[in-house]
């Protein structure tokens, strides 16, 4: 197969989600066969092409299209071992949420306009993950916000998803405006928007020894657009706040769109290599929001909350990655994550029952500070030996390492348990293999996907001692909330512990001064009216008797 073949059929993927799309304006309605037999094709054919691309890509490497533009600045393809690998993941994605979408909204009356949007949102995902040039890359990433904007939308009688979406809209135009920036200072310093050409001519200017405060603006307006379309910490709060949209567009945009923040960082990975502010911007924000949406999700009362917590987190988490320069466990998470938050929300209907279900009955044992830390002590030590016999440099990945005790660190409540009160050889046994194999599961998993995409990431190095420092205060913090939170059921006696839970609970706050700026505090009239009309309308059609009282309040 010709390359010029194989981008033919690659594009194919997109264009298919497009066409339906297209036809869903033409039958918007209550159970569209056509667009439900296309949307169901469309799926269908984008997993046999993304099947066949990453085939291409691991037996013969790159593939770059012609470009569409003038003076290297435009539309063109790139087909690497990142952009197929996200490839797989969407079609995969894709296949999934479109087929429960048609179950789910079997009766609405617009289910045809939804598998549309929906439709369109996955194409412009996909044009993103394969852009090979700053122009396509600028326009796919604006694309997805507007695509995302109309199924939140969707029902538009909802004050709640209004005000979400409003939010949404309104970080988004400022994470459009930063990438707007970055792609500007990048063609001006390379003179081409082709990626391939980029990462060549800034891969030669290390070699060169030369620096470039174009690139240093470049690569923290890289960082600001991923934070801003990440939901990152101060500006989560509209994440949370989505939860009124039909569950498939939570999937979608918890197991897709949210990646795109850590996606971007992750291909433009050779251009946050030579910045020294960027990746410490990201070790700081990406660390704070993952301890702080942590924190705040064990604290929540409604499922979805919880899981749009969790995906704040875990964005938090890949970004932290990134800022570290581990890009291979940085794609790793952000790949399991996706899988993961697609199956949660699809399954929120049942999580309560498998809470429920699998719910064990915890002693109630009295365990100091001192034997909190040791518990921690061990199971950073297990991991650290195992490390080193694994071949770990603890110099030159110093990174990797950094971020493995962040993940192992959780599994030290285990050794805790074991040594606290009477000695309990059985649980300490269990804690060490169960410690061992989260370990051998993250150096595995990650060499794989660095064997992958080693291609088209810089190689991991020392850091410097401000990315030092600020991971070592990440990694304090992380310690310090586990020891809170084993100490938790000792600490929930205590008034002040109520106090800060409320406030961890709302997040301390943050979102209430968006909503004040965007009036979503005040309740007008005229939602009021059509709120009480919407309950009319729904009370009309099931046939209730309280139909007279609600048009009294209406009147």
């Amino acid at each position: 197969m010709s390359e010029t073949l194989i981008i033919l059929t690659v594009v194919l993927s997109p264009l298919v989600f497009i066409a339906t799309a297209i036809a869903s304006w033409f039958q918007p309605g209550f159970r569209p066969k056509q667009i439900m037999l296309w949307s169901k094709t469309s799926t269908i054919i984008s997993l046999i092409i993304a099947a066949v691309s990453c085939f291409y890509v691991f037996r013969y490497g790159l593939v770059e299209s012609g470009l569409i533009g003038i003076k290297g600045l435009g539309l063109s393809l790139r087909l690497d071992s990142i952009a197929v690998i996200m490839l797989g993941m969407i079609a995969l994605l894709g296949f999934i949420i479109i087929k429960f979408s048609i179950n789910y909204l079997d009766g609405d009356q617009r289910q045809g306009a939804f598998i549309g949007r929906l439709s369109a949102t996955i194409a412009s995902v996909q044009l993103l993950v394969l852009s090979g040039n700053l122009g396509l890359l600028l326009i796919s990433w604006i694309l997805t916000s507007i695509s995302l904007h109309r199924l939140l939308v969707f029902y538009r009688d909802r004050p709640g998803a209004r005000f979400a979406a409003k939010k949404k809209f309104i970080l988004a135009r400022a994470g459009d405006l930063c990438l707007l920036v970055a792609v500007v200072l990048l063609y001006h310093h390379c003179g081409s928007g082709n990626l391939e050409v980029i990462f060549t001519s800034v891969k030669n200017g290390v070699s060169a020894g030369s620096s470039s405060l174009f690139l240093e603006f470049a690569a923290l307006f890289l960082a600001i657009a991923a934070i801003l379309k990440s939901a990152q910490f101060p500006t989560h709060g509209w994440l949370i706040e989505v939860m009124e949209t039909p569950t498939p567009v939570s999937a979608l945009l918890h197991a897709g769109l949210l990646n795109a923040g850590p996606f971007l960082i992750i291909r433009m990975a050779f251009v946050m290599d030579q910045s020294t502010v960027a990746p410490i911007l990201l070790i700081c924000v990406g660390g704070f929001t993952a301890l702080f949406a942590s924190v705040s999700y064990l604290t929540q009362t409604s499922v979805k909350t919880a899981l749009g917590y969790s995906s704040v987190g875990h964005m938090g988490f890949s970004l932290l990655a990134c800022g570290l320069g581990v890009y291979s466990a940085a794609m790793l998470h952000l790949v399991a994550h996706s899988f993961y938050k697609s199956h949660a929300f699809l399954a929120s209907g049942s999580v309560i029952d498998l809470v429920k279900g699998s719910k064990v009955k915890n002693e109630n044992r009295s365990v100091g500070l001192i034997k909190v830390a040791l518990g921690i002590v061990m199971a950073l030590a297990l991991y650290t030996l195992f490390a080193l016999i694994w071949g770990i440099n603890p110099v030159q990945e110093l990174s990797l390492l950094a971020i493995g005790a962040v993940i192992v660190m959780g599994v030290s409540r285990l050794f805790v348990a074991a040594i606290a009160g009477k000695w309990r050889s059985g649980l300490m046994v269990y804690a060490m293999i169960l410690a061992l194999l989260v370990t051998v599961a993250f150096f595995s998993l990650e060499s794989a996907t660095n064997f992958l995409i080693s291609t088209q990431v810089p190689s991991l190095t020392l850091p410097g001692w401000g990315k030092i420092w600020a991971a070592s205060l990440i990694l304090f913090s992380f310690g310090l909330v586990v020891c809170i939170q084993i100490l938790a059921p000792q600490l929930s006696a205590k008034p002040y512990f109520h106090a800060l839970a409320i406030h961890v609970r709302n997040g301390f706050y943050t979102n209430a001064l968006f909503d004040r700026i965007i009036g979503a505090l005040k309740i007008s009239p005229t939602d009021d009216k059509k709120t009480i009309a919407h309950s009319v309308s729904s009370n009309l059609q099931s046939g209730k008797p309280k139909e007279k009282e609600l048009k009294k309040q209406l009147a």
